[in-house]
């Protein structure tokens, strides 16, 4: 019997991490057979893709909540506590429901694990054990609308096990390719299995070959589906403070100027693929949804960790991009939003990412402006170590000069604020700008979600204040790095 959230999660690090996960189904079905078939509860809207899941899956959320319904999502990898997983009407599950619905299905995980050592096999791993919790918790809480989000491919992810009346694909690209493939439609075989028969498939605008790939998986289940750009999609899009403003094709209605409170172009295609997945599951895609409940829904909607302002002076902005394409997408929105006139990079990134793409697409964009560059690691076993990932920097093209190489994640930080601050008072002093920005010295840290995380640790449990004053408890001072500069002048004098 456990007694606390981290007795628990220390036991679930005792399992096969998130990036062993096993190809497997079996094991799944069996859990869910003692546990009384949790995941047949409620009815299903199931997302994978490469980048953009877990807002969607956000987004659909509210949505529902909005309406009336009571919503159960579950969505990883975590920033900060393996409860975020497990979402109950929008908020991470409470500890004590999470530690006493473990303890109730322990007994029955150990048969199944002792079944698996029986035969030879990896008992349950970490992501099948959570997913069962997941399941589990959801069952008795009970909810109305599960949103579930894959953890790796589809077809065999443990989540798999449940049949979702919709299925969403997000925009797919080359990531795990050692497990998934090496082209976008290698990597949508494996996407597609989460396509059931009879059911509704909602694709974001897909490359050509994933499409295909798509289109045939959804005629061979018998089911329903729309494409991003041919039924439904993004209509209008302006920047607005603290967001956008955006109309949207919907499968049943137009939805003019909207409100949404998230940063960058891929957040509205995000948005437009919740409201096609929300058609289909509220209407079967006939029936218009109410934009003011819509609207409410959108006003609730946050994506911590996602191109997420934690600071300023001069400006913090997180970023969980960690793939070429995740980067393409923050990078532009870092120029459109931000409009920084002085960017420095943070940058740690874990061994089973394509590192060099990453920092390929970072110096593509920014090679030409940033001075500094931090290279670091995040807490994880998988990170990266700082000297290797400088090397590969170094391979794509950036300067031996503007690096700066450490294992503090504190350490970069500083280093980089100092270095953005420096050179943002020289451009405004000689009367031009480096980045033709207006938005001041800003810092990105990026690459991996572990790293951003971490960081919105260090910064405290309200990592969304953007109050230069915040303190935090840990032994490192993050904000002092913030603080305001008339009071640093104050103090020095």
């Amino acid at each position: 019997m456990f007694d606390t959230a981290q007795q628990v999660y220390e036991h679930l690090l005792s399992r096969a991490p998130e990036n062993k996960m096993e190809p497997r189904m079996q094991p799944m079905r069996d859990i869910m057979s003692l546990l009384g078939e949790p995941q047949t509860s409620a009815p299903v809207i199931h997302l994978t893709g490469t980048n953009g899941k877990t807002t969607t899956a956000r987004i659909i959320e509210q949505v529902l909540i909005a309406h009336g319904l009571r919503t159960g999502r579950y969505t990883s990898p975590h920033l900060t506590k393996v409860t975020e997983r497990i979402s109950i009407d929008g908020q991470p599950v409470d500890d004590d429901t999470f530690v006493r619905i473990f303890n109730e299905i322990a007994p029955l995980l150990e048969i199944v694990d002792a079944q698996l050592e029986a035969e030879g096999e990896q008992k349950l791993t970490y992501f099948e054990t959570v997913t069962a919790l997941g399941f589990a918790i959801f069952a008795d809480a009970p909810v109305d609308v599960m949103v579930l989000e894959v953890g790796l491919g589809g077809i065999t992810d443990a989540t798999n096990v449940a049949d979702a009346q919709v299925s969403v694909v997000t925009p797919i690209a080359v990531d795990h390719a050692e497990l998934l493939g090496d082209t976008p439609g290698e990597i949508a075989v494996e996407k597609a299995g989460i396509i059931k028969d009879h059911g509704y498939l909602i694709s974001a605008a897909q490359d050509p070959e994933a499409a295909q790939v798509l289109l045939e998986a959804a005629r061979a289940k018998h089911a329903n589906f729309k494409f991003e750009n041919i039924e439904f999609g993004v209509t209008h899009r302006s920047v607005a403070v603290g967001g956008q403003q955006v109309s949207i094709q919907g499968l049943a209605a137009d939805y003019n100027n909207m409100f949404l409170p998230l940063h960058g172009a891929h957040q509205v295609q995000n948005l437009a693929v919740a409201i096609a997945a929300l058609e289909a599951f509220m209407g079967g895609g006939d029936q218009p949804l109410n934009q003011d409940i819509l609207q409410d829904g959108l006003a609730q909607v946050t994506s911590p960790g996602r191109l997420e302002l934690l600071r300023t002076n001069p400006s913090l902005v997180v970023d969980a991009a960690h793939n070429p394409h995740g980067i393409e997408a923050t990078a532009s929105t870092i120029r459109e939003t931000f409009n920084f006139s002085a960017l420095g990079l943070v940058v740690g990134i874990l061994d089973d990412k394509d590192a060099l793409g990453v920092l390929n697409a970072l110096f593509d964009h920014f090679g030409d402006d940033v001075e500094h560059l931090a290279i670091t690691k995040s807490n994880s076993p998988r990170a990266i170590s700082p000297e290797d990932l400088t090397e590969i920097a170094l391979d794509a093209g950036w300067d031996e000069d503007h690096i700066f190489t450490t294992d503090s994640v504190v350490d970069a930080i500083g280093w980089a604020v100092r270095g953005v601050r420096e050179q943002d008072s020289q451009i405004q002093d000689a009367g031009r700008t480096l980045m033709a920005g207006t938005g001041g010295a800003g810092v990105l840290v990026t690459g991996s979600i572990t790293l951003v995380g971490q960081v919105r640790d260090l910064l405290g449990t309200d990592a969304t204040a953007t109050d230069a004053t915040v303190e935090i408890d840990d032994h490192d001072d993050l904000s002092a790095f913030f603080a305001d500069e008339d009071q640093e002048d104050d103090d020095e004098s």
